[in-house]
């Protein structure tokens, strides 16, 4: 039976962005074949879905092989051109930065991961590259356990509760109930800490940005590594700015 508002929903669109969104690090320059058996679609529909997008201007080809064209960036600059808190987080990001001399971000809560919608890297100490638009496992952050725990209980279970979780590191807590338990922690300190379970070695901390009307749209985050930092000295010396700083961010922001 379809669901609410299946009937309005517009399949082709669908499956052109399941198309675009199979671009990635493993498939940057797929070919047809490939592209069908990531998204699960037959071959002449992924042919009819890239020359449309070729038409569009947002893939490109090279013989049998496909690849992104820099037009697809101009999604991303609406989404922040349309998005005050992005804006007004930048500057407070940058003088965070400099204040900690650690990166500085900011995330928002998509479905089970925390997506970076702004950032100021300061070194690199993750294995893995962060920029815009990288998204990580919720529950293995301390950026997504903040948005957790302002999260309505709905939410929470549906990013819990829809299987097996990811395990980055061995380290990395996967049991929902220890979770529940560490997201009502988070909402009764303020901020979160989380050490080595995303990576071995990163160490994070995190407060929520509200707006004025109180509710939790974002979480700012500051990142270190377990060579030049430890979780109780981000508690002491970086938490008190991470919370002054979320606040000013919010405060900034309209109803």
């Amino acid at each position: 039976m379809d669901q609410p508002g299946d009937r309005d929903r517009i399949q082709s669109l669908e499956r052109g962005f399941a198309v675009l969104n199979a671009f990635d690090e493993e498939l940057p320059r797929p070919t047809l074949a490939e592209l069908a058996a990531v998204t699960g679609l037959s071959r002449p529909a992924v042919r009819r879905i890239l020359i449309t997008l070729q038409h569009l201007g947002y893939v490109t080809s090279t013989g049998p092989r496909w690849s992104l064209t820099p037009r697809v960036l101009a999604i991303g600059q609406h989404y922040t051109a349309a998005h005050a808190l992005i804006e007004s987080a930048q500057p407070h990001l940058l003088a965070l930065a400099e204040r900690t001399g650690e990166s500085a971000s900011l995330a928002e809560l998509d479905g089970g991961e925390v997506v970076y919608v702004a950032r100021v890297p300061v070194r690199r100490i993750m294995t893995l590259t962060v920029s815009v638009g990288t998204r990580v496992p919720a529950h293995a952050t301390s950026m997504g356990r903040v948005l957790l725990a302002w999260a309505d209980p709905e939410r929470v279970s549906a990013v819990l509760g829809s299987g097996p979780l990811a395990r980055p590191t061995a380290r990395t807590t996967v049991d929902p109930d220890a979770l529940r338990a560490e997201l009502a922690r988070v909402r009764e300190q303020g901020f979160s800490i989380v050490a080595g379970e995303l990576e071995e070695g990163l160490i994070s901390a995190s407060a929520p940005v509200q707006d004025r009307s109180g509710r939790v749209v974002a979480a700012l985050a500051s990142s270190t590594s377990a060579g030049r930092s430890t979780a109780e000295r981000l508690r002491t010396d970086v938490v008190p700015l991470l919370v002054e700083t979320a606040r000013a961010v919010g405060a900034e922001l309209t109803l």
